[in-house]
């Protein structure tokens, strides 16, 4: 046994001796998926957009919540002229001067038809933002990624947006400044080559000297008609590097670009299917993991997903829930 836990990596082994921490406390509005979380710089009020309903939004005073909801960021829909473009899919949000930036994905389940949009505005309320359309990001059956699920790296005067799912799982592409759209041509990050490549909804975040790059791995929906073998539903992974645009690698060293990938969350107790994740920098807290799952407790179809989120434990080097 000693040999056995000797060989593990050290994020890997502090999980299997701590456990995962459940999820913490949420009251009021708590269904979600794909969150993306702020909080507004003048009041502290806290920010939640969620995918679906034209990108849905609630806010709160606190990451507990009660959260109250807002209405949708884009009533009218995105001007991308795509299918979908009434639907409107995981928002990724940040606050570059004075403005509130919500990047969103335009596309159908299972389409490579797909377009990387965005929308601002200077204070969050409601029927305030402006859509700005495409980003430039685009995808279709000639291209080899997805154009899904956008984040935004800030580095220093530098903006890099990370997107993709499946066909070629995980891609960044620099940005102009401000960054309303693309500066340069897309490479790959994370690649996992076997199964269905089920890597996506990545966030790439900085902590100290590394650049932290989570990803959502396995299947994302449809439990509830479909459930997955044990195992392959969604679970968060990650992998890091000293660079932001490449070097990507696990604990054990693979290549994030050839497999490789840390687990970090996965299905516990009634919590099933944790992924579309975030980290935040929380004023109260510190380093906060933010993500939907199922409690099966309540039920595992889509509607149910609830919004959960952990503190971080940095202490092995890498990020421990």
């Amino acid at each position: 046994m000693y040999r056995i836990l000797s060989a593990l990596s050290a994020p890997l082994l502090a999980t299997l001796v701590q456990g995962y921490a459940d999820p913490e406390a949420c009251s009021g509005v708590c269904t979600t998926h794909d969150p993306g979380l702020i909080r507004r710089e003048s009041d502290g009020t806290y920010f939640r957009f969620s995918t679906g309903d034209k990108i849905s939004y609630v806010s709160a005073s606190s990451l507990e919540g009660p959260w109250t909801s807002v209405g949708s960021m884009l009533p009218d829909g995105s001007s991308i002229d795509l299918d979908g473009n009434d639907d409107l899919w995981a928002p990724d949000v940040s606050y570059i001067d004075g403005l509130y930036y919500v990047y969103y994905a335009v596309s159908t389940y299972g389409s490579q038809d797909s377009a990387i949009g965005l929308a601002t505005s200077e204070t969050m309320d409601y029927d305030t933002w402006t859509d700005h359309g495409s980003v430039g990001v685009e995808s279709s059956s000639s291209k080899i990624y997805n154009a899904i699920d956008a984040n935004l790296l800030i580095d220093g005067d530098d903006y890099y947006l990370q997107f993709g799912s499946y066909w070629d799982d995980i891609y960044q592409v620099a940005m102009d400044s401000p960054p309303t759209t693309k500066s340069g041509s897309s490479y790959n990050l994370a690649y996992q080559p076997s199964g269905t490549h089920a890597e996506e909804g990545s966030y790439l975040y900085k902590y100290g000297d590394y650049y932290y790059l989570f990803y959502s791995a396995g299947i994302c929906c449809g439990y509830d008609t479909d459930k997955p073998a044990a195992g392959d539903e969604y679970h968060i992974e990650v992998c890091r590097s000293t660079s932001p645009t490449s070097g990507f690698v696990d604990a054990d060293g693979t290549a994030c670009d050839d497999g490789g990938g840390t687990l970090v969350l996965e299905s516990h107790g009634t919590v099933y299917g944790p992924g579309g994740q975030g980290v935040y920098d929380d004023p109260t807290y510190g380093t906060v993991l933010y993500y939907h799952y199922m409690n099966t407790d309540i039920g595992i179809a889509d509607a149910d997903a609830q919004f959960g989120w952990n503190v971080i434990d940095w202490s092995t080097g890498w990020p421990v829930v």
